[in-house]
């Protein structure tokens, strides 16, 4: 169980990261030069999103290792599977703390704020939004999974 988790969340935090990464839409103005452009890294804290997926992802890939090290050997150490839930419960909280980020400014481009004088930027750039927002959905799939995986890690170790 531990292994396919692990897999699903590497693959939801890779496509989050992906999907954002590669949000972009331009929009042609009334006057031929000037065209209005978004992408993920006009916002800093889309940037942060993609890293922090980015980081999240590259964790979940180096540890299928010692995934499988502790399917092959049930009765492995329990140290290394403590290590293992203490820094799976790390990336947890950074994965949380990208997605909560990132979600509160698709917030602000779908309704904008009137008493801060923000747009709804979503308005002009329905694509660019459409995608961030399945961005974070996946982010926050990530989230769960990695709470199940700590779950399931922490029953794993009580039974030793």
């Amino acid at each position: 169980m531990d292994l396919v988790l692990r897999i699903i969340a590497a693959v939801g935090s890779l496509g989050s990261a992906v999907a954002m990464g590669t949000a972009e839409q331009t929009l042609p103005s009334f006057i031929q030069f000037i065209q209005f452009n978004a992408q993920y890294n006009d916002i800093p804290m889309f940037t942060f999103f993609v890293i922090t997926n980015s980081i999240v992802c590259a964790y979940l890939g180096l540890s299928l290792p010692m995934s499988i090290f502790h399917i092959i050997r049930s009765s492995a150490a329990i140290n290394s599977r403590i290590i293992l839930v203490i820094f799976d419960t790390v990336m947890m909280a950074l994965l949380t703390a990208g997605a909560s980020v990132a979600a509160a400014i698709v917030y602000l481009a779908h309704n904008g704020n009137a008493s801060a004088n923000w747009f709804a930027y979503c308005q002009q750039f329905n694509s660019f939004c459409e995608r961030t927002s399945w961005s974070l959905i996946g982010s926050f799939g990530g989230i769960i999974v990695f709470m199940l995986l700590i779950i399931t890690s922490a029953v794993a170790i009580s039974r030793r």
